[in-house]
């Protein structure tokens, strides 16, 4: 069922024109780009896989949620710590199998809740739960971006913050002045523009990009062809347990997208199919020897911005992410992506996702004066963007987890009406 909302240039399942498909997609391509290469370069593996994995993942996620959901798929940073820890002992091998049984428990859990349903949803995660965790977890990414913005081999670098500035008022511009298909892109539009400002600077190495093969194929590391098969309890018991560190994050995802479209996604297609998409999307991962994979906050804060949910978009991007894996001169020269470019858009597309949460609030006329209320906003809010943690052993549960689970169990056992009012 396709929703009207003038708000809306794009809707789900609104088809846009050639040339603006191109253009929206790459624009989703560009935004997830950085972070999702930047895992497997921190871990020590392929950076052109883990764009396949992240295009393949998506691909699989749109098919098993029946094309209802715009969401992108691309590598998880909740898995560094024990992928890097995994890649000085089992190697690749048990770092495959650890991203297989994140996979694997996200099918048993979609399946758990196929059979008990998902009504329990709207008791667990009312508006006062749910808009504190959305604005959570855009603040929570602040500080990543703000560092992108001014560290320079962790030095403060003005160059940096002023390139990360003029990225940011370009993408404010654009979208406050430019109309038609301009005016869908707004984002990508910054990113060039950014780009050609940090090379007049002399921050991209165009000697890398002319000097790169145009073509190469992806060395994919298929399970068992390095070393043999040999099952790595260790890894798998070590990564297992994060898969529902991540799956809050889902659920965060899921209620910023339902705001953002007018739809409730844990009822149509039902939260099984989201978690079953996610969970599909890490097993293909594991098996092509790429990392763990979630939704990512970047592609949601474009939509955000530009008003365009169209699933198709979300198509074009996995299937251009899948192409630029194999042509090697653009993967070069889009990791050459200059750090502060990164961070003035991020300022604003974390940020946007932020007010989405302050918009559930507004919107459900939630009144802070109430000591409930107030109480439960917020432990979330400074738990999560403070970013604390639970850690038992080697197990972490952090930021937007523990906000989340303390959140949900707030508004379970805090009474209605305090005894002092």
């Amino acid at each position: 069922m396709s929703v009207k909302n003038e708000e809306i240039k794009l809707d789900i399942h609104d088809k846009p024109s050639g040339l603006s498909w191109i253009g929206l997609s790459l624009q989703h391509m560009f935004s997830m780009f950085g972070s999702t290469v930047i895992v497997p370069l921190l871990v020590g593996l392929s950076p052109s896989i883990a764009l396949f994995a992240s295009g393949i993942g998506t691909l699989l996620h749109i098919l098993i949620t029946k094309g209802k959901i715009p969401a992108y798929m691309g590598s998880s940073f909740a898995f560094i710590t024990p992928m890097l820890a995994l890649m000085k002992t089992t190697g690749i091998g048990g770092v495959q199998q650890g991203v297989i049984a994140v996979g694997l428990v996200y099918l048993v859990v979609a399946a758990l809740v196929w059979m008990l349903g998902t009504d329990w949803i709207d008791r667990l995660l009312p508006p006062i739960v749910v808009g504190p965790i959305v604005v959570v977890i855009g603040l929570s990414l602040a500080s990543a971006a703000a560092q992108d913005a001014m560290m320079k081999n962790n030095h403060y670098d003005l160059t940096y913050f002023l390139i990360a500035l003029a990225t940011l008022f370009l993408a404010i511009f654009f979208n406050m002045k430019l109309k038609g298909f301009l005016g869908m892109i707004p984002i990508l539009l910054a990113i060039v523009c950014g780009y050609l400002i940090s090379m007049a600077c002399g921050l991209v190495d165009l000697h890398a990009i002319a000097s790169a093969p145009w073509f190469k194929i992806p060395h994919f590391e298929l399970l068992g062809t390095e070393k043999g098969f040999h099952l790595e309890w260790n890894a798998i018991l070590v990564m297992a347990p994060i898969a529902f560190v991540t799956m809050t994050e889902h659920m965060g995802h899921l209620m910023v997208l339902g705001e953002l479209t007018h739809r409730n996604f844990f009822k149509d297609p039902g939260l099984n199919r989201t978690l079953a998409g996610d969970g599909a999307a890490s097993l293909a991962a594991g098996l092509l020897g790429g990392p763990a994979v979630t939704s990512y906050g970047e592609n949601i804060g474009v939509m955000a911005i530009t008003k365009v949910y169209s699933v198709y978009v979300i198509v074009g991007a996995a299937l251009f992410a899948m192409a630029f894996a194999f042509v090697n001169k653009l993967n070069v020269l889009i990791m050459q992506m200059p750090l502060p470019v990164i961070g003035g858009i991020s300022f604003l597309l974390f940020g946007t996702i932020a007010s989405s949460g302050i918009k559930v609030m507004v919107d459900d006329h939630l009144d802070l004066n109430n000591k409930r209320n107030l109480m439960i906003a917020s432990v979330v809010l400074v738990i999560g963007v403070g970013n604390a943690y639970l850690q038992i052993g080697s197990f972490q549960f952090t930021g937007v987890a523990l906000a989340t689970v303390i959140g949900i169990g707030l508004n379970l056992i805090l009474p209605q009406q305090p005894a002092n009012e």
